[in-house]
């Protein structure tokens, strides 16, 4: 594939072209997740050769977390430090390891093949950087990264849905996440031949959001020495909500069971489309504020709303005001309104108000491999602190207690921001009186 970075013949940034790398980034990212998510739609109950304490669906998911979290680790300097260069076969070698990882979860038995599932996460954590840098430092970048940001809201259930069909048509659980990768796999070619067309971003890209570069180890220890705070509150509500998205996304057929909606292959997807539009419109609509710091906090105040959302329906639900579906929506579009800048938007507009020269890929990855941290701590909490509860008991109270975490860091965070900049404003009017 020729580099999008070639000077040579170079298309322009014309709306239809930017509009179809969006659209290739979304199906890009889209298709990784079916090697990721697919095996979240099996219950693994009676697996032969399975004898230990915690159960056996639990112990692929801590595997697969444990390999995902350490990749955005290595993500935190690889995705800081890479060019625009060889992106492509980079997502198609590391997409590739992690099929050949379920192939071998479905050789190899149990208990053995659990570390099958370490290695599918292994590679995959770094899709999102390599994605995301394709799309990152223009000033239509609110919305191509809601359009990439919805390929994690849509497709988890997308992918879900099939997997359920292709194990009704007779797909063993074990083959079933194998198989569902591969029917993505065209979708997978397609979008990354359309990203290796979309041209790097302009002079008036560059002019509006700093320029984007690779952050070698001196440059990301003095952005971190001179923010770290700040980015220490956003992390902390980042991780749980990511520990809170992985329990609703990973265990979301139990779930649903507790509903009573147990088998129905069309919940899976019914239940995300308007959680990803009115998210991702909310997120798009951001393109408009031209100020960064206003954008910025204009983020922090979606945070809080998707927070305060998220307890409302819940204790909706347990009041038994709303059936099982809303909740579940509802909870969605709490979750990815406070979950999802933190995976594009948030972290380009910080880069933009800063004015430093970074890139948002190594924020992200700092603030990643944290969350998939907290995901292992609420899966052992669950498996050894709380045996006792179900899924979806225990989804709720985690709702309640996210959604407290996050609106306050939150808020805080806002805050600091609005005195940096009332700093900076006191410091420029010293000046001139000077």
């Amino acid at each position: 594939m020729q580099g999008a970075g070639d000077a040579t013949a170079r298309p322009t940034n014309s709306n239809a072209m930017l509009m179809l790398g969006g659209l290739a980034a979304f199906s890009a990212y889209f298709a990784m997740y079916a090697f990721r998510k697919p095996f979240a739609a099996a219950t693994y109950a009676d697996v032969a050769g399975w004898h230990f304490a915690i159960d056996y669906k639990s112990a692929l998911l801590i595997a697969q977390v444990i390999g995902y979290a350490l990749s955005k680790l290595i993500g935190v300097r690889v995705i800081a430090e890479s060019g625009r260069h060889g992106r492509a076969r980079q997502i198609l070698m590391l997409i590739g390891a992690s099929w050949v990882a379920l192939i071998l979860f479905a050789l190899i038995p149990a208990p053995w093949n659990v570390a099958c599932l370490f290695l599918n996460g292994l590679p995959l954590g770094l899709i999102w950087g390599l994605v995301f840098s394709y799309v990152e430092g223009r000033r239509v970048s609110e919305l191509l990264g809601s359009m990439l940001c919805a390929s994690f809201i849509l497709a988890s259930g997308v992918v879900k849905s099939v997997a359920t069909l292709l194990m009704g048509a007779g797909v063993p659980e074990l083959w079933m996440p194998a198989a569902t990768g591969l029917v993505f796999t065209p979708v997978l070619f397609l979008s990354l031949w359309q990203l290796e067309r979309l041209p790097p971003p302009d002079a008036r890209d560059e002019a509006e959001r700093t320029v984007r570069v690779p952050m070698g180890a001196a440059e990301r220890t003095a952005f971190l020495r001179s923010h770290g705070g700040t980015l220490l509150l956003l992390v902390l509500g980042y991780v749980a909500l990511t520990a809170l998205r992985d329990i609703r996304d990973n265990f979301a057929a139990e779930i649903w069971a507790g509903l009573g909606y147990g088998g129905e292959a069309s919940v899976f997807a019914a239940s995300e489309l308007p959680v990803a539009l009115l998210t991702l419109g909310s997120l798009a609509l951001l393109m408009l504020v031209r100020d960064n710091l206003r954008a910025l906090l204009a983020m922090h105040g979606m945070i809080v709303a998707g927070a305060l959302l998220l307890a409302a329906s819940t204790l909706a639900f347990e009041a038994r005001l709303i059936g099982g579906l809303p909740w579940i929506t509802l909870t969605g579009a709490g979750l990815y309104l406070a979950y999802t800048p933190f995976n594009a938007m948030l972290f380009d507009r910080m880069v933009a108000t800063i004015g430093t020269a970074a890139n948002a890929g190594f924020l992200i990855y700092v603030a990643d491999s944290s969350g998939y941290v907290g995901s292992v701590a609420l899966l052992l909490v669950h498996s050894f602190g709380a045996p006792q509860l179900d899924w979806l008991r225990f989804f709720a109270i985690c709702c309640q207690a996210t959604a407290l975490l996050v609106a306050v860091l939150t808020s805080i965070s806002a805050v600091q921001f609005l005195r940096k900049r009332w700093s900076a404003g006191d410091a420029t009017g010293l000046a001139r009186r000077g």
